[in-house]
C-alpha cells in the first residue's frame, strides 16, 4: 500500500539541522501518524505521499513548509514587573502566554535586561531548514474511528 489520504504510516526518522546536529528522532524506533490529518508538518507529509513500506529517503523541508519563517514581530520586550518571580527568569525559560488570537502560545526568554525581559513567540524551529532521514516501516488503512478522531490509535484502542 502506498501512503495516501487516511493511511496510517509507521516510520523511523532522524531530524538534523544544516550543520548535521540531531534535533529530534523517533522514539523506540518508530513514529505513527495519520496521513492527511495535519499530524505532521506539510513539507514532510507532501514528500511522503506515494511512498511505500521499506522506502528510505532524505528530505529537506524549507521553513515555509515546516514551522514558518522567523517573524520579528513575535520578539517583544516585556516589563520585568509583569513576571511574578522576576528574579528567577533566565534565558531559555519557556512559558505559555496568550497569543494575538487569544489562544495559548509558547514563548521563550531570549534576553534578560535590567527592567525588561525579551521574549520570542516564534516556534523554536521557525526559520530552520529541516533535514529528515526517513524509513517507511509500515503503511495501513486507518480505521473509521481513527479517521473520525483525526489521529492514530494504539493497539488497545484510544480513550479520550
Amino acid at each position: 500500500m502506498q501512503i495516501e489520504q487516511n493511511a496510517v504510516v509507521t516510520l523511523h526518522y532522524t531530524l538534523k539541522d544544516n550543520d548535521g546536529n540531531v534535533i529530534d528522532q523517533s522514539e523506540d524506533g518508530s513514529f505513527l501518524y495519520l496521513h492527511g490529518a495535519m499530524n505532521i508538518i506539510p513539507g514532510l507529509e507532501n514528500a511522503l505521499a506515494g511512498k511505500s513500506a521499506g522506502e528510505e529517503l532524505s528530505i529537506t523541508v524549507a521553513p515555509e513548509e515546516g514551522y514558518g519563517a522567523k517573524d520579528p514581530e513575535r520578539v517583544q520586550e516585556v516589563p520585568k514587573e509583569m513576571f511574578e518571580n522576576s528574579g528567577d527568569i533566565e534565558v531559555g525559560l519557556q512559558f505559555h502566554a496568550e497569543g494575538p488570537d487569544g489562544g495559548a502560545v509558547v514563548v521563550t526568554v531570549i534576553e534578560v535586561k535590567d527592567d525588561v525581559v525579551v521574549i520570542d513567540g516564534n516556534h523554536a524551529l521557525a526559520g530552520v531548514d529541516l533535514n529528515f532521514d526517513v524509513k517507511v516501516i509500515e503503511v495501513r488503512e486507518a480505521s473509521e474511528e481513527e479517521i473520525e478522531h483525526g489521529h492514530v490509535h494504539g493497539p488497545h484502542g484510544h480513550h479520550h
